[in-house]
């Protein structure tokens, strides 16, 4: 027993931010190029060690707004990764938050050499287990698109439907029918509509509607 919390001890604990954004009509991943060793100078999901004082969010936070510099941002928790080899420096197990932000500036510090923004279905070559835990959190946000409102957070107050169902599209890289989608998503009374329109191009001038924040439910089905 006591040789069994010897070795336990000797494990590390990290955090890792999956973040995603919508940039350029596709969906983006944030990611820092890693100054020091292992994988120096491989692209990796921002994230670090936990230390003694803190909670794990608060590192998640922490390793964030110092490798990339952004703040206050909500962060859920995804996963925890715990695979023996997943660190050459040693048994490291690692808690992963991921989050879902408007694109914005983002810059390198601390032991990061470098941040952007990469297409989250096509990243570059990423250190540690850094793909599988990519891979988890994009399945787990376009999961959520089904029963939560986590898409709503990318759009502006007021969107029209057409704007909803681009952001969605985005998100889970595929075509939706038009009206199935418009079908579904009236039919959970989340949206406010509007009495203001707003014209997109050539076509028609589209409702403006509204998230209706005080209905603040599950979505009980996937978007069609």
């Amino acid at each position: 027993m006591s040789l069994m919390k010897s070795e336990a001890s000797k494990a590390g604990v990290t955090v890792d931010g999956v973040v995603f954004t919508v940039r350029d009509g596709t969906l983006q991943v944030l990611l820092i190029r890693r100054g020091r060793p292992p994988f120096k100078g491989c692209w990796a999901l921002p994230g670090g060690f936990v230390r003694g004082d803190e909670t794990l969010e608060r590192a998640a936070r922490r390793e964030l707004e110092e490798e990339t510099g952004l703040r206050d941002v909500w962060l859920e928790q995804l996963y925890t990764f715990g695979d023996p080899g997943r660190d050459p420096r040693g048994r490291t197990v690692t808690v992963a938050y991921t989050a879902l932000i408007r694109p914005g500036p983002v810059r390198a510090a601390t032991d990061a050499a470098d941040a952007a923004w990469f297409p989250a279905a096509r990243p570059p070559r990423l250190a540690f287990d850094h793909a599988r835990i990519l891979r988890t959190g994009l399945r787990r946000l376009r999961a959520k698109l089904g029963y939560t409102t986590v898409g709503f957070q990318l759009l502006p107050k007021k969107f029209t439907l057409p704007e909803l169902q681009r952001l969605y599209e985005t998100i889970l890289a595929k075509g939706l029918d038009k009206r199935n989608f418009r079908k579904k998503i009236l039919s959970l009374r989340l949206l406010e509509a509007h009495g203001k329109q707003r014209s997109e191009g050539a076509h028609r001038p589209a409702r403006l509607y509204s998230f209706n924040l005080g209905r603040m439910i599950v979505l009980d089905g996937q978007i069609p």
